[in-house]
């Protein structure tokens, strides 16, 4: 198993619709630990966001040989009879890990307002890449969902940023290269790339790595895969992002 950095969010669906990074998920050499971090207690505070059940103590550091429940419970069983369709929708092969399912899938299920996010990794030559499913496709006109179902592997795709979201207010567009808006990229990939942006304006790109077509889930319909440069940035740093376990 490799080692990796994963983010829990949650989303307060029902009345204000705001999204917090509220934990984070360790994996070393085969050992787990869990933290809650600050966004949780913006969550507390704006909304009345709750402990976990799982993890209630926020100063605590929680370890384990294996993955947790929370996480364990949002990955799709190798023994179930659709799991190899399963992995191809993530471009992944069979044998990865639990980790690397959560990196792409994101964890979510329709019982909770949970999802799962990877911590974005800022190479030495300042290049990132992140894989994810687009957001929000069916909201488009019919003319952009005809255009999704056309799109090949490898399409070239635009990154633009929206300043007048109106549920985030901010947020990141993905459009065609025939300027078709197609989608937004996920809410953990807003701050950063905006913040990022003025300084390697040129340096973002995204492709279409698959087009899964119906049965797949709406919420798999499209793979995408977003890189870029950061020279002097580091990404998922701000406060919401630092632990509270000391």
């Amino acid at each position: 198993m490799t080692d990796n950095s994963l983010f829990l969010a949650w989303t307060d669906k029902h009345r204000t619709r705001q999204w917090f990074p509220i934990g984070r998920l360790d994996i070393s050499n085969g050992a787990y630990t869990f933290r809650c971090i600050k966004g949780a207690e913006r969550a507390r505070a704006k909304v009345r966001f709750e402990p976990l059940v799982d993890f209630p103590d926020w100063e605590r550091t929680y370890e384990s040989s294996v993955l947790f429940p929370l996480f364990m419970n949002r990955v799709l069983q190798a023994s179930r009879v659709d799991f190899p369709e399963y992995m191809k929708m993530l471009d992944l092969p069979q044998s990865a890990d639990a980790a690397e399912i959560l990196r792409v899938g994101g964890g979510r299920r329709a019982t909770d307002n949970f999802e799962v996010f990877p911590k974005l990794e800022r190479r030495p030559d300042g290049s990132f890449d992140s894989r994810f499913f687009l957001h929000g496709w069916s909201h488009v006109n019919p003319e952009a969902q005809a255009r999704i179902a056309r799109l090949q592997p490898g399409e070239n795709l635009y990154v633009t940023i929206e300043l007048t979201n109106p549920v985030m207010r901010l947020a990141v567009q993905i459009q065609t290269e025939d300027y078709y808006m197609i989608g937004w990229a996920p809410r953990y990939l807003v701050t950063d790339p905006v913040q990022a942006i003025a300084q390697a304006p040129g340096e973002y790109h995204a492709k279409v790595v698959r087009v899964n077509p119906v049965p797949a889930p709406s919420r798999q319909r499209l793979l995408i895969e977003l890189s870029g440069r950061w020279p002097n940035y580091e990404p998922m740093t701000s406060d919401d992002f630092q632990p509270l376990a000391a």
